[in-house]
């Protein structure tokens, strides 16, 4: 059985009253901006059930614009966020949904970019859709993510070129819309890639996007 930790009893120092809502949502945000790896003009989110009701007073939205900024659970600037905020244009939509984790949010990049997401207790969380494809990251492991044309062979030569620098890894996920269509993978890693690995990825014939999401530190 694991053995739990201070963090996972007591929760992080954040500035905000709820783990869920606040540090867990800026984390979502976060882990966000890392998975969408470009700069960022506008950004749209729909808050569920839990994040809907209860977020603003627990600062739900100011965490996860915090988040998205790149700012950490024990900034300060998340109380004046809105303030802040004047070079990036974003916001807030709400809804009840039974089929959603309580503490839900969707997550729209300049719209191009859709990522889900839970925040589970405790400062945790889960990306658990990007454009339309299941994932589970939950930012605890660098993670290697792609999309590219479903076909034979893309995974053991992905997986050879990680073998080659001698990094480990922990697991690896497959999905895709359809045979033949586009497929994503997502490869939790013991140790970070350097970028040209990522490049040598990203040449790979039928490999249409190619990313390192690094571990959160925050």
């Amino acid at each position: 059985m694991k053995q739990k930790s201070l963090f996972d009893v007591i929760s992080p120092i954040m500035i905000g009253p709820s783990s869920s809502h606040t540090a867990g949502a800026l984390r979502l945000g976060y882990l966000s901006k890392n998975i969408y790896a470009k700069p960022i003009k506008k950004v749209s989110f729909k808050l569920y059930n839990s994040f809907a009701n209860t977020g603003k007073g627990h600062g739900t939205e100011k965490a996860l614009l915090a988040g998205i900024l790149g700012y950490n659970v024990s900034s300060r600037e998340i109380k004046n966020i809105f303030e802040i905020a004047k070079n990036i244009e974003y916001n807030y939509k709400y809804a009840d949904d039974v089929s959603r984790h309580p503490n839900s949010v969707d997550i729209k990049i300049n719209d191009e970019m859709s990522i889900s997401g839970n925040s589970i207790g405790a400062g945790e969380i889960r990306i658990i859709n990007i454009n339309g494809f299941s994932v589970k990251i939950s930012g605890k492991y660098h993670t290697l993510l792609l999309t590219y044309k479903d076909k034979p062979g893309m995974i053991s030569t992905v997986s050879s070129i990680i073998q080659e620098q001698n990094i480990n890894i922990a697991s690896l996920n497959c999905d895709r819309n359809n045979k033949g269509g586009i497929a994503s993978m997502y490869i939790a890693l013991d140790a970070s890639v350097e970028d040209d690995i990522i490049d040598k990825i990203s040449k790979i014939p039928d490999v249409y996007y190619a990313t390192q999401i690094r571990k959160l530190e925050i």
